[in-house]
C-alpha cells in the first residue's frame, strides 16, 4: 500500500520515443532502467523523496523476453529507490514510453529554478558530455565497436553514462536548505542553464546573467584528447547527463564539500551567477572564460526537441 505523503507532492512527466530518445537495438534492460531514471532525475533536482510512477508503454509487439529484461531494469531501479508502479496502459504502436512519477518535498524547502541571484556560486555534480559522445560515436559508426585508441574503462563508462544514467535522489535531498536553484541536466548545460537565468531573472526583477569557467568543467574521462571545441560541444550542449546543476551562496562552499565527501560524489564549482551587463538584455547572457580570464565566443546549440535533429540517446 502506498503510504501517505506529508509534504507537497511533486510531480514530473517524461517521455522516451525508440528513435528519438534511444536507438532501436537499445539493451531492453538498460532502456527499463533508464526510462526511470530520466523522471527520477527531475524528482532530485526539485529536492524530492520517490513515492510512486504510472507508466504508458507502446509496443510494436508482445515479445516475452523483451519485457522481462525491460521490467528488470525498470524495477531493479524502482526497488532501490522505493518507488512503487501504481498505474499505466498499454497499447499497440511504435515503441514508445511514458513514467510520470511522484514525490514528496517539503514546500518551504523544494528546489526550483528561479532562485539564483547575482553572487552565487554556479555547481554541478559529476561529469559531463560522456552520453554525449556514446551517441555521436554510435551515430558515426553504426555500432557499439570500442575504437582501438580508447582505453576499455573511459569507453565503458561512457556507455554507462548514456544507457544507466544514475539519479542525484542523494544529493537533491542533500541540498535542501542549502542550494538556491537547482536543475537536471538532460538538454545540456548551456540550455538548461538559460532556463535558470531566465525564470530568476523574472524572480529577482533584473536581469542575471552567468559567468562559466571552461577550465573547471569536470569532463568525462571520455572527452581526454579530443579538441577543447569538440570537448565543450559535447560537455556544455550534448544533454543526456542526468547531473544537477545548481546555485549556492558563497558562504555555504564548505557546506558543500562536506556534502560532497559525504556521498562520495563530486561537485566543482564552474561559475557564478552576475548582474546583467544592461538591464536592457531581454536574453540571459553566458560568458564562457578561459584559464587566462579571457571570453571565449563558442557557438553552442541546445538541444530542442522540434528543431534539434534525431538524436537518440
Amino acid at each position: 500500500m502506498l503510504a501517505p505523503v506529508r509534504g507537497a507532492l511533486a510531480v514530473s512527466t517524461d517521455m522516451l520515443l525508440e528513435g528519438r530518445h534511444f536507438f532501436a537495438d537499445v539493451d531492453p534492460e538498460s532502456l527499463g532502467h533508464k526510462a526511470l531514471a530520466v523522471n527520477l532525475s527531475d524528482l532530485a533536482a526539485m529536492g524530492a523523496s520517490p513515492k510512486a510512477f504510472t507508466l504508458a508503454l507502446a509496443l510494436p509487439a508482445v515479445d516475452e523476453a523483451w519485457l522481462t529484461a525491460f521490467s528488470r531494469g525498470l524495477f531493479g531501479l524502482a526497488d532501490e529507490y522505493r518507488c512503487e508502479l501504481v498505474g499505466g496502459d498499454t497499447t499497440r504502436g511504435p515503441l514508445n514510453l511514458c513514467i510520470t512519477i511522484m514525490g514528496e518535498v517539503d514546500p518551504s524547502l523544494a528546489l526550483r529554478r528561479d532562485g539564483a541571484r547575482a553572487g552565487h556560486d554556479l555547481w554541478v555534480s559529476g561529469n559531463l558530455g560522456g552520453a554525449a559522445w556514446a551517441v555521436a560515436h554510435r551515430q558515426s559508426r553504426g555500432d557499439w565497436a570500442r575504437p582501438a585508441a580508447l582505453a576499455s574503462t573511459r569507453f565503458e563508462a561512457a556507455l554507462l553514462a548514456l544507457h544507466r544514467p544514475q539519479p542525484r535522489i542523494a544529493l537533491g535531498r542533500a541540498l535542501l536548505g542549502v542550494a538556491s536553484a537547482a536543475i537536471d541536466l538532460s538538454d545540456g548545460l548551456a540550455g538548461d542553464l538559460h532556463h535558470v537565468l531566465q525564470q530568476s531573472s523574472a524572480s529577482a526583477g533584473q536581469p542575471l546573467a552567468a559567468r562559466v569557467d571552461l577550465t573547471a568543467l569536470p569532463m568525462h574521462p571520455v572527452l581526454r584528447g579530443l579538441s577543447p571545441e569538440v570537448q565543450y560541444r559535447f560537455a556544455l550542449a550534448g544533454g543526456d547527463d542526468y547531473e544537477l546543476l545548481f546555485t549556492a551562496s558563497s558562504e555555504l562552499r564548505a557546506t558543500l564539500q562536506a556534502i560532497a565527501d559525504r556521498l562520495g560524489l563530486p561537485l566543482a564549482r564552474i561559475g557564478a551567477i552576475e548582474e546583467a551587463a544592461s538591464s536592457l538584455e531581454k536574453t540571459p547572457r553566458l560568458r564562457w572564460i578561459d584559464a587566462c580570464g579571457q571570453a571565449v565566443t563558442l557557438a553552442l546549440q541546445a538541444h530542442d526537441h522540434f528543431l534539434t535533429p534525431s538524436s537518440p540517446g
